[in-house]
């Protein structure tokens, strides 16, 4: 597969489809994986953590959420018996807080009234993305669905980006990547896309999106409305 890049976009008005990353982004897991690390914490006779603790930490992925509950410093014997526990206790209640952001349903309705494309491209493996699309009632409204192990690099390489674009028919140039983690970013702007940051998702109180070098940034799903709009015609233009 080709992954050449095409040159990014600094202009909106021609976006044909959205793409979304799935944790802090397109939905709210952050309740399922908080109950999933307590738990393991919990059985291992450790107090749980603070759910807006481990909420800032959610886009870094299963792995980071052992590491802040075990610390860094585990044998890898002991990190992968942890690891493998917690993904027990998150598959067991992948869908029972997880819900799509506030604004997001508004959003998505929108995207398909106006005839562009949306898709997921999430780190987050088929094993457990596939059946919570499915319980969120998403998987035959999405275009495509890119997983951790759909391709063989992982954000931030720009590869995921670039299979949704084959998926969808379209040119990365045509497409927005909207995201969380500067990985998010490295990855959109690598593949040739325009790229918005969700600040309204797992970003740490200290950490300032705006460094990251996006085309922007939105506080609320619904934000993103004003992105796709086509700009207005002055009358002058008209003539």
């Amino acid at each position: 597969m080709d992954i050449t890049p095409a040159p990014r976009r600094t202009a909106l008005n021609a976006i044909q489809a959205v793409l979304f990353d799935l944790d802090g982004t397109l939905v709210d897991t952050a309740p399922d994986l908080a109950h999933a690390l307590n738990a393991v914490l919990e059985e291992q006779g450790r107090a749980p953590l603070p759910y807006e603790h481990i909420r800032s930490h959610v886009s870094q992925g299963g792995s980071a959420l052992v590491r802040l509950g075990f610390g860094a410093d585990l044998g890898r014997g002991r990190f992968e018996a942890l690891r493998a526990r917690f993904l027990e206790h998150y598959q067991s209640r992948l869908c029972v807080g997880t819900r799509l952001f506030p604004g997001m349903q508004q959003v998505l309705e929108s995207i398909e009234r106006q005839g562009l494309a949306w898709g997921v491209v999430t780190n987050k493996p088929t094993w457990l993305t596939d059946p919570l699309i499915t319980a969120l009632d998403l998987t035959r409204r999405a275009g495509c669905i890119v997983c951790g192990d759909t391709t063989e690099q992982k954000k931030p390489h720009p590869r995921p980006l670039l299979h949704a674009c084959q998926c969808l028919g379209l040119a990365p140039a045509r497409c927005l990547y909207v995201g969380d983690d500067p990985r998010d970013v490295q990855a959109g702007k690598a593949a040739g896309m325009s790229t918005l940051v969700a600040r309204y998702g797992y970003i740490h109180a200290d950490t300032d999106p705006a460094q990251w070098d996006a085309d922007g940034c939105i506080d609320t799903a619904l934000d993103l409305l004003a992105w796709l709009r086509p700009p207005a015609v002055s009358a002058k233009a008209l003539g």
